[in-house]
């Protein structure tokens, strides 16, 4: 079922969109020590990644939507690129069970400017920053999978867990995004699959 012009919303997540398939394009990433590289926080002020101590969890999502703010065009038919909202409202909900299985810090990362993600972190009731690389910087620097749509570079939704600045873990492709929370969480439990 399609949206009407204007009716847009961002937390129904349809049962007909595409799943994304492994496309090769994050499998250099396991093991990589991250860029120093400070990010702009929707908390206010800029964070570096590589230089927090601990374990951090990161996920990654092309954009969030604003209910009533029609989508780009074809939207549900690029696959892995809807569900941006219901991945964090996710980790929103499971943050309290991320803290308890040793997750020291919890952000998302998107390409969009911290203005407009921080009216989605508002509206959300996020207990954590999202972080913005807007200009690319990360991205390119980990050479992290994209896809391009309405003029719009956007990143491949993904996950890393991040073991004092080193990636120790992939989550990619993430389908169905609602569920990745709960499958980060039970990798760190010690369900782990490779």
């Amino acid at each position: 079922m399609r949206e009407a012009p204007g009716a847009h919303d961002p937390t129904y997540l349809p049962p007909d969109i595409p799943a994304p398939q492994d496309d090769g394009a994050a499998r250099h990433l396991a093991g990589m020590k991250l860029p120093v590289l400070a990010l702009p926080a929707t908390s206010g002020g800029a964070v570096d990644l590589a230089r927090l101590a601990g374990r951090t969890v990161l996920y990654i999502y092309p954009r969030t939507g604003v209910p009533g703010v029609d989508a780009p065009p074809g939207w549900d038919d690029i696959p892995g690129a809807r569900g941006c909202t219901p991945q964090s409202c996710g980790f929103r909900d499971h943050f309290a069970e991320l803290k308890a299985a040793g997750v020291a810090h919890l952000f998302g990362l998107s390409t969009q400017d911290t203005a407009y993600q921080r009216e989605a972190a508002e509206r959300l009731h996020l207990p954590f920053a999202i972080l913005s690389d807007e200009k690319l910087a990360f991205t390119r620097a980990l050479r992290l999978p994209t896809f391009t749509t309405s003029g719009m570079t956007l990143l491949k939704r993904m996950a890393l867990v991040i073991d004092d600045g080193v990636i120790a873990k992939v989550f990619y492709p993430v389908f169905p995004p609602d569920k990745n929370a709960a499958e980060v969480i039970a990798w760190l439990r010690g369900g782990r699959v490779a």
